[in-house]
């Protein structure tokens, strides 16, 4: 195993970049969620009955997951070709570019059904950049971190995920609390997606200056050497070479992350709607609740992760999908008491349990795939995941409350999730400690034989 892949001072810089670029992509992400459970629905979808409009304007935002598998496969080809920094680039500067277009959009009172096509239209370009951005993240960290201590550094830029949600959740609820309700609806909605192109500014100044993975260029320079012998042999793309041989880690990939992924928007994006519409409490109620959740979920990822390092990710895997089957019978009796103290105690508790499944994830799924095709493999389990679980969380959750008008059959929705998860990862071998750079082929060859005079 090789533990010094890059030196301790140089994985804090790769980390730093990573951190920084994942929150504000995961920032512009969840601001169209927060934006599509407050305001979307009366300004680009009007109708009659507040929830029907929130369901509508929760089906474009799965629109953008949508996107996400396709921007995983092109993203992860090109990845697995030309390196993973030039992609993490490209993938800041659309998706920050589509969030601050965002913020200019005429509303439907101004050009009528334009309005929320071109909506759409942009929140397809923003999965499609994150589709690509979460697997060359925790790749360039997960590659340049050694074995021994992958599940620490890797977790770092899944905290960008509540790191995102806990800005542009602040954001909003900044606004709510000193605009008033119309001026908010007017106008206030539009600085936070504006605001992102400050953000993206920094993010890129930051992300440029990373080195690209070592463990990908020594296997782009053995992969240029093995085409130089043999000139007649066509490499396969990455994806091609996924089906072919990585078919199960794939499904492995999308079964680890399926509980993960419907638990968070259920905690967060859902939780939003069922307090304001259902529960009629103010947004700022959910909105404060959330963002204490979110803080508390970003300092406890990474040591989810570090804790993956010691005892194995399965262990702390199964501690959050387990946790979470049952505190999905406990959430929402909390959040039903309409107290401020207790539906932020049950919002923390729940994402605390998220992060034990989420925080080992990165170097998880990264220890399933080799080298060469590494890119396209996370990024296509992660991202398929993403259209069968969190895509269709929220508007699963919203139809189960109109149709029963009780949260017993989000619970259950929410528990077999959780249920899915804790058995896939019950079936998948442990990862921890594996060496990147070697493949699959290389860990399960014969050992050469020694010749009996060499013998000690």
């Amino acid at each position: 195993m090789s533990d010094t892949t890059t030196p301790r001072s140089g994985i804090a810089r790769i980390v730093g970049a990573s951190l920084i670029g994942t929150t504000v992509e995961w920032y512009d992400f969840f601001l169209y969620g927060s934006a599509a459970a407050l305001v979307f629905n009366t300004l680009f979808f009007p109708t009659a009955d507040p929830l029907v409009g929130t369901l509508i304007a929760f089906i474009t935002y799965a629109i953008g997951f949508a996107a996400r598998p396709l921007g995983g496969i092109v993203f992860g080809h090109f990845g697995d070709k030309i390196g993973r920094k030039k992609l993490l680039v490209l993938s800041l500067l659309m998706m920050g570019g589509a969030t601050f277009a965002m913020g200019l959009l005429p509303t439907y009172d101004s050009i009528g059904i334009g309005a929320p096509i071109l909506l759409t239209v942009l929140r397809l370009v923003q999965g499609f950049a994150l589709g690509g951005e979460w697997g060359g993240a925790v790749l360039i960290v997960s590659e340049h971190g050694g074995d021994k201590h992958r599940g620490f550094w890797a977790s770092w830029p899944q905290a960008g995920a509540p790191g995102g949600n806990l800005l542009a959740t602040g954001v909003l609820a900044l606004l709510a609390a000193v605009q008033s309700e119309s001026a908010f609806q007017s106008w206030g909605w539009r600085v936070p997606f504006l605001l992102s192109g400050v953000l993206v500014a920094i993010g890129l100044w930051i992300r440029v200056s990373v080195s690209e993975s070592p463990v990908f260029l020594a296997a782009q320079a053995k992969a240029e050497a093995e085409a130089a012998a043999s000139p007649g042999v066509k490499e396969k793309a990455p994806v091609v070479e996924v089906f072919r041989h990585s078919w199960r880690e794939v499904l492995s990939a999308i079964g680890t992350r399926f509980g993960e992924n419907i638990s968070y928007y259920v905690l967060t994006s859902f939780l939003l709607v069922y307090v304001t519409v259902h529960l009629g409490l103010a947004k700022s109620t959910a909105l404060n609740a959330v963002l204490i959740g979110s803080a508390v979920h970003f300092v406890t990822i990474p040591l989810w992760g570090a804790l993956s390092d010691r005892i194995g990710r399965r262990p702390v895997t199964l501690i959050g999908s387990v946790g979470m089957a049952v505190w999905a019978f406990v959430f929402f009796g909390l959040v039903d008491s309409a107290s401020f103290p207790v539906i932020a105690l049950a919002v923390t508790a729940g994402l605390l349990l998220h992060g034990a499944m989420y925080g080992p994830q990165a170097a998880f799924i990264s220890e399933m795939f080799d080298t060469k095709v590494r890119y396209s493999g996370a990024s296509m389990g992660s991202q398929l995941a993403s259209i069968v679980a969190g895509a269709l969380a929220p508007i699963i959750a919203i139809e189960l409350l109109k149709e029963y008008g009780s949260s017993t059959p989000v619970s259950l929705y929410l528990c077999a999730a959780a249920v899915v998860t804790t058995l896939t990862v019950a079936v998948t071998r442990e990862t921890r400690g594996r060496d990147l750079a070697r493949s699959r082929d290389d860990e399960t060859a014969p050992a050469p034989a020694v010749p009996a005079g060499e013998r000690v």
